[in-house]
């Protein structure tokens, strides 16, 4: 890719990130190309389809998400690595404009299917696999469901970004959670 077409690509990635956090999977894919400073000819070169912007947007995060909770597979206690993984879900979630909202959306049956959608899956997978764990061992309810879950930390995650301190809130919420997450 030509530098320019690489900066080009790299501006609307950036810019649909702000967009979609504000306005949903809907935002106006002509506003994006105009805030990026390029026309939609350029926009629709780089993604042809409003799925393929979205799926740039959340690459590089939802690799992060996959390979952590690869990595927390192996920890000796499982509910300390749920958690842990959800801490890790939150702190991008939560980040200027995080990754909530279009979660959120990806979550919905509109997106089955869709690059967006296997986005939502593969994050869903990877959640499973570490509550499946937790709940094998006993420490968490057996009647959880990873979508339920993700969409649960997703809430903690939007109600975050609007708080002095994000990473305080999700804590203190995500603590409120295991709580009833929790085997008795």
């Amino acid at each position: 890719m030509r530098a320019d077409a690489r900066r080009n690509y790299d501006r609307l990635v950036a810019t649909a990130r702000v967009a979609f956090m504000e306005h949903g999977t809907g935002a106006s894919l002509d506003d994006i190309a105009k805030r990026a400073g390029v026309g939609s000819g350029t926009l629709y070169r780089h993604f042809p389809t409003r799925d393929d912007l979205l799926h740039a947007v959340l690459r590089d995060r939802v690799d992060s998400l996959l390979t952590r909770a690869a990595d927390l597979l192996t920890a000796p206690t499982p509910e300390p690595a749920l958690a842990t993984w959800l801490r890790f879900y939150l702190a991008g979630a939560a980040t200027p404009r995080g990754t909530s909202t279009v979660i959120i959306d990806a979550l919905s049956p509109r997106w089955t299917g869709t690059a967006l959608g296997s986005c939502a899956d593969a994050i869903c997978e990877a959640l499973g696999h570490l509550l499946d764990r937790a709940q094998h061992a006993r420490a968490i309810r057996p009647d959880i469901d990873p979508r339920d879950l993700l969409r649960l930390t997703n809430a903690i995650g939007v109600a975050a970004e609007r708080t002095p301190d994000p990473g305080e809130y999700a804590d203190r919420m995500l603590a409120l959670l295991f709580e009833g997450l929790r085997a008795r």
